[in-house]
């Protein structure tokens, strides 16, 4: 081919024709310039192709995160939940209830007592923002709500924090400065276990009712449901929103498939 196009130079040369010369010169630089914008325009349709699916496999990982968590709230929502009803229950006893049932005092004061912080899966999102690829993610209204829920989290762990040092100058303090817990929380993990663990101890009258004389240990109970409360909004928000997240990204994976 190249002996082709080379052979008709030189017999243009060779017969003076200049004018023709030019123009097939012309002609033969532009179709080197299409060829190169042909060839450019091939590559970048596949690293956009490339791109896209480096995009969809990010955003499959993250829905994989986002339901783990929604999983995971709905958990501490009613563990959440039987912590405020339990403080609520204590609240009645401070406050005059019968202490007919030594052993539902028992269960309802340890059941606030036991509490877990909320670990949020997401892995996938670190990897973006470590590697730099947070870009990648076309959606913007995706990445917005990606960001935003780091936020809440950030907020709520706040409020967990809070609510640690609470407990522990209102709660836990008077507590083990007063009773012997050993028997309380064996009864408290047979109740739990249905008789497979622990030992149905007696609990003693006496240490409850010390415990019931102590202000600061009501309202330990008091902030108890105040801070349960809280976190469990927002853990209801950001429920909502890792919801409309995984909705927005069943959208994009339908859309970028087609």
């Amino acid at each position: 081919m190249f002996r082709f196009f080379r052979q008709i130079r030189l017999d243009l040369v060779q017969e003076n024709r200049l004018k023709k010369y030019t123009a097939y010169a012309i002609g033969e630089i532009l179709l080197v310039v299409i060829g190169i914008l042909i060839a450019l325009q091939i590559n970048n349709a596949n690293e956009e192709r490339q791109e896209r699916q480096r995009e969809a496999n990010y955003l499959r990982n993250l829905k994989v995160d986002l339901e783990i968590n929604i999983q995971e709230i709905e958990k501490k929502l009613a563990v959440r939940s039987s912590r405020i009803e339990s403080a609520k229950r204590i609240i009645e006893y401070f406050d005059g209830a019968p202490l007919d049932d030594l052993e539902d005092f028992n269960y309802h004061n340890l059941n606030v007592h036991i509490w877990q912080k909320f670990y949020q899966n997401n892995n996938t999102f670190q990897e973006l923002i470590n590697s730099g690829n947070l870009g990648i993610i076309s959606n913007h209204e995706i990445k917005n709500l990606l960001m935003d829920l780091e936020l809440l989290y950030l907020k709520m762990k706040a409020d967990e924090e809070h609510m640690r040092f609470d407990f522990e100058g209102y709660v836990y303090a008077p507590f083990f400065d007063t009773v012997d817990i050993a028997p309380m929380t064996e009864n408290y993990v047979y109740r739990i276990t249905g008789g497979t663990a622990g030992t149905r101890t007696a609990i003693s009258r006496e240490a409850v009712e010390t415990l019931l004389a102590d202000v600061r240990y009501k309202n330990g109970f008091t902030l108890a449901i105040y801070m349960n409360t809280q976190i469990n909004a927002a853990l209801e928000d950001i429920r909502q929103r890792t919801s409309n997240l995984v909705s927005l990204i069943d959208q994009q994976l339908a859309a970028q498939s087609r």
